[in-house]
């Protein structure tokens, strides 16, 4: 039996004989919190009592859902936020100061970027963006007071993958904190700790909750900076809804079937693009055509649904809308990782020098329609460029 069959298969609830045993657990709404006695109300007020104190306080159904994806990532403590960038933005937070220094990968999530620009700059945080496929040549970039490294592998648009074990290493031996935006992969084919990563970061509004209806994403962190970011998640007082955590709960039990389904149709298609005469080139790194496959090959153990293409003409806005808006199964729509089959298309600016300067990416993230259907949607609405 794999591991993380064994993980999930333990998230159920038993309760005492006057209550229904379910499947799924039950959630859990409020605020106040009821102590048993006055003595476990004196060990909170000291910080010595190890149950629940109020609903800020992470109530049961989160605390299920932080501890079943604490072991598919193999790591020390996990917490769930109330969005993805919430959860990066925390992590940030955390490990960062007034004066400190900071490298950011130039294909990390967007909004994620502009909270570096915007918020960490006003409190003194130096942020330099680096290549989006860097590795050892990481060094080059670190500065005296540079104390955290944030990449996404692949990212979410180029998918440009970074070799994270070189850049661990060295980020290793300056005492400088790594971490890992992993949502592409999911924790069933990428195992960012055993890669020497530091956090690993999650949106669990994409494949883990996999139907397009929870906002949540999660911070897990190693035994070395563990402790230190629970210490910053209590200040803060954060919580997540039961709610988003039930269905994220939920999401986990089919994520492997899911994951599977995306993963067979997306390569199925990406390959059949490849032999389509006006793209270019496709970007997914599953292909040996990938500059990184030999990356993705080392260090994933699979690939999602989630990939982009781009043509060899530079077409118009008008010619663009002829071929998407002709789509029936590809609908418009930010965000990945659902049922539905989503298309995004853009020119991509970058701060560092791109592969994909001035092209238009294609960006396809395929759901669990068939297979067949999909790829002749695709086809009949490229037919509108040629």
């Amino acid at each position: 039996m794999k591991q993380e069959t064994k993980i999930l298969g333990k998230i159920w609830t038993k309760r005492d004989k006057s209550t229904a045993t379910t499947i799924n657990p039950p959630t859990y709404r409020g605020s106040t919190v009821l102590f048993d006695n006055y003595q476990q109300m004196v060990k909170a007020g000291r910080h010595e009592y190890e149950g629940i104190t109020y609903g800020t306080d992470r109530l049961p159904t989160q605390r299920q859902f932080e501890e079943a994806m604490r072991e598919l990532e193999g790591g020390a403590v996990t917490r769930v936020f109330q969005s993805g960038i919430a959860a990066i933005q925390t992590a940030l937070l955390a490990f960062t100061k007034s004066g400190d220094h900071i490298l950011v990968c130039d294909n990390a999530y967007g909004p994620g970027q502009r909270f570096c620009r915007k918020v960490l700059k006003k409190f003194n945080i130096d942020c330099t963006i680096i290549p989006a496929n860097v590795g050892a040549d990481i060094e080059q970039y670190i500065q005296p007071n540079t104390v955290l490294i944030l990449l996404e592998s692949p990212g979410s648009i180029t998918f440009e993958l970074q070799d994270i074990p070189a850049i661990t290493a060295i980020a290793r031996q300056k005492n400088i904190v790594t971490v890992l935006d992993a949502t592409w992969a999911t924790p069933l084919y990428l195992k960012p700790f055993e890669l020497g990563v530091d956090v690993s970061i999650h949106s669990v509004t994409k494949y883990i909750s996999g139907y397009s209806d929870v906002l949540a994403g999660t911070v897990t962190v190693n035994e070395r900076y563990g402790q230190a970011f629970d210490s910053f998640y209590k200040q803060m007082e954060i919580y997540t809804p039961a709610e988003e955590c039930y269905l994220a709960l939920r999401g986990l039990h089919s994520l492997a079937t899911r994951l599977r389904q995306h993963e067979q149709s997306a390569l199925t298609i990406a390959q059949w693009l490849q032999t389509v005469s006006i793209v270019d080139n496709v970007l997914h790194p599953a292909l040996p055509c990938h500059p990184e496959h030999h990356l993705w090959q080392r260090d994933f153990t699979g690939s999602s649904g989630l990939f982009a293409f781009t043509f060899k003409k530079d077409y118009t806005d008008t010619q663009l809308a002829a071929f998407i808006d002709s789509l029936e199964l590809f609908h418009l729509g930010y965000s990945w990782g659902g049922y539905k089959s989503l298309l995004t298309a853009a020119k991509i600016m970058r701060a560092t020098p791109s592969r994909y300067a001035g092209k238009t990416i294609v960006r396809l993230s395929i759901g669990l329609e068939d297979c067949d259907d999909l790829t002749h949607d695709l086809e009949s609405g490229l037919a509108m460029l040629t």
